[in-house]
């Protein structure tokens, strides 16, 4: 969906699906980061909570995993990085 559409969402708390599970390949921490800045352009920091864009029941375990912790990371560096 068009990001400029989260400007709708006003005083909302925001579940931005910074993981892609529809493809195997793993995020990095930097590309997680860079998602969460492209919503703080229309969502406040403290209302952004990053996750994944969906469920990952079909995906493979070691993917997965490999794909949390790139969340966790990335999350992790966006809070550092936009204090």
């Amino acid at each position: 969906m068009p990001l400029e559409l989260l400007s709708l969402l006003k005083g909302k708390i925001v579940q931005a699906g910074v993981i892609d599970v529809a493809s195997d390949e793993v995020e990095t921490a930097d590309d997680v980061c860079a998602t969460i800045e492209a919503v703080m352009k229309h969502v406040p920091k403290s209302n952004i909570i990053a996750t994944t864009n969906c469920g990952m029941a079909p995906m493979r375990r070691d993917i997965a995993e490999a794909k949390l912790a790139a969340l966790g990371k990335g999350a992790e560096l966006a809070r550092e990085r936009f204090k």
